[in-house]
C-alpha cells in the first residue's frame, strides 16, 4: 500500500491491528530517503537523481528512457512505447578503487539498506514507468545503448533505433559487496506491487567470485554483466588493483559455471583506454580467452532448419568508451577507428557478438566514470537513532 501510495501517512493504511498502527508510528516510517535534486539531460532521454538518505549521504540513480516503437524485433517492427531504465546504487561510494573511475575517488561510505535501494525504484517510478532496472558496477556503465548491427536481432535480440536495449546505465558501488541487501531488494522488486522480471534486472560486478558462485541459485534468472577490462590479469589489475583478489582463470571458471547452471548470457563489459587495453593484440588475447565459452547456433530470421552459423550466443561483449575524469585522469579515449577495428576481429574472428556503447547523459555527469558526490561529507543527523526502513520490517 506504501508503495502504491508514497504519499500517505502509515495510518491511512487499511484493514490492519490497532497494535499494528502504534508500532508504524513509533517505530517506522514510509520513507527514509528524499530525491534533493532531478537533473535532465539536454538528450531528451537521460534524468539523474540524487537521492539523500537519512543518514545524511547521497546516492545518485539514473533513469534513461527509449521508445520501442522506433526498434524491431526479428527483423520486423515491433509494437509498444516509450519504456524506462533505472540504474540503481548499492554503496555510497566504492571500494574498489578502479584507476579509471571518478566513484572510486571518493572511497568507500557505507552499504545501503534494501530499504534504501527499493526506495530509489519508488522515487523513480513518481516519475516515469521503470520497466528495466540496473545493478550498476560504479565506475563505467554508462547510460547508453549498445550499438549494433542490422543483423545482431536474428537471436530475437530487442534493437531500438539502432540501439541494444535495456542493458546499460550507471550506479553507485559494488553490488555484489553488498549482497545480502541486493538479494532482499530485488525480492522486492519482482514481487508485488513491482512485478518486475528477472529478466529485466542486471546485476553488474567487477567479478566477486565468491558472490556469483552462489548469485544464481539465490536469484535465478537475472542478467550476469562482469567488469573484465583487460585479457591478461597484469593489466587488470594495473587498472583495477581490486582485480589482485579475484584471479582471471578462477573468475573465468566461476562465469563457465554460472552460464552452465543458468544458461544464460553473460555480458563482458570491457573500458577501452587508449594504448592500454585496445590495440589488435589485446582483442585477440579476449577472443582466446572466451572461446571456452558455450557455442550457440544462429539461425536466419528464426528458422530453426536454417543455420547461419554458429557462434558464442551466451556471451556479449560491450566496448565502453572511456569518460575522461578530469585533466589529471591518466587515460586516454580509445579513437573511434581502434574500438571498430576491436570489434571486428572479435566478431569476425572468433564470431563473438560485440556491440559498442553510444555514451549519453554526459552534460549532467551522469556517463560512466563520473559519477561523484561533489557535496561536503557532512552527515547532519536530525535524530540519534536512524528509524528502520519499512521494507526492512521483519514479521
Amino acid at each position: 500500500y506504501v508503495l502504491q501510495n508514497p504519499g500517505c501517512e502509515l495510518d491511512e493504511i487499511p484493514d490492519l491491528p490497532s497494535s499494528a498502527y502504534r508500532l508504524l508510528r513509533t517505530k517506522f516510517k514510509p520513507f527514509t530517503s528524499t530525491v534533493h535534486s532531478v537533473f535532465h539531460s539536454t538528450d531528451g532521454v537521460t534524468t539523474k537523481l540524487l537521492i539523500k538518505l537519512q543518514n545524511g549521504a547521497f546516492v545518485e540513480a539514473v533513469i534513461m528512457t527509449y521508445d520501442t516503437r522506433l526498434g524491431k524485433y526479428g527483423g520486423k517492427p515491433r509494437l509498444g512505447g516509450p519504456r524506462s531504465t533505472l540504474c540503481i546504487s548499492s554503496q555510497v561510494g566504492c571500494k574498489m578503487g578502479c584507476k579509471f573511475c571518478a566513484t572510486g575517488t571518493m572511497g568507500f561510505k557505507n552499504n545501503l539498506t534494501s530499504g534504501e535501494i527499493v526506495e530509489q525504484l519508488v522515487h523513480a517510478s513518481l516519475l516515469t514507468n521503470i520497466r528495466n532496472v540496473v545493478f550498476m558496477w560504479h565506475h563505467f556503465d554508462t547510460i547508453s545503448c549498445h550499438v549494433v548491427s542490422e543483423n545482431d536481432d536474428d537471436d530475437g535480440t530487442y534493437v531500438v533505433n539502432g540501439h541494444e536495449a535495456p542493458m546499460g546505465c550507471v550506479g553507485m558501488g559494488e553490488p555484489l559487496n553488498n549482497y545480502t541487501a541486493l538479494v532482499e531488494a530485488i525480492r522486492v522488486m519482482t514481487g508485488s506491487p513491482f512485478q518486475l522480471s528477472p529478466k529485466r534486472i542486471t546485476v553488474s560486478t567487477v567479478g566477486i567470485i565468491h558472490a556469483i558462485n552462489k548469485l544464481h541459485s539465490d536469484l535465478p534468472g537475472l542478467n550476469l554483466a562482469v567488469s573484465l577490462h583487460a585479457p591478461v590479469q597484469e593489466i587488470r589489475c594495473q587498472i583495477m588493483p581490486s582485480a589482485r583478489a579475484f584471479p582471471l582463470e578462477k573468475l573465468m571458471t566461476a562465469l563457465q559455471t554460472y552460464q552452465k547452471n543458468s544458461q544464460q548470457k553473460i555480458f563482458i563489459e570491457y573500458i577501452m583506454l587508449d594504448g592500454m587495453n585496445d590495440e589488435e593484440q589485446h582483442a585477440h588475447r579476449l577472443g582466446k580467452l572466451l572461446e571456452t565459452f558455450q557455442v550457440g547456433r544462429r539461425y536466419r530470421g528464426g528458422n530453426k532448419c536454417d543455420l547461419w552459423r554458429l557462434d558464442r550466443a551466451f556471451l556479449v561483449v560491450n566496448l565502453i568508451p572511456f569518460n575522461p575524469i578530469g585533466s589529471s585522469s591518466q587515460f586516454r579515449t580509445s579513437s573511434d577507428q581502434k574500438v571498430s577495428d576491436f570489434q571486428k576481429i572479435l566478431r569476425g574472428t572468433y564470431n563473438i557478438r560485440t556491440t559498442v556503447r553510444k555514451q549519453m547523459g554526459q552534460d549532467i555527469s551522469g556517463a560512466c566514470g563520473q559519477l561523484v558526490m561533489n557535496l561536503p561529507d557532512k552527515r547532519t543527523r536530525e535524530n540519534t537513532s536512524l528509524l528502520t526502513d519499512i521494507e526492512d520490517l521483519r514479521i
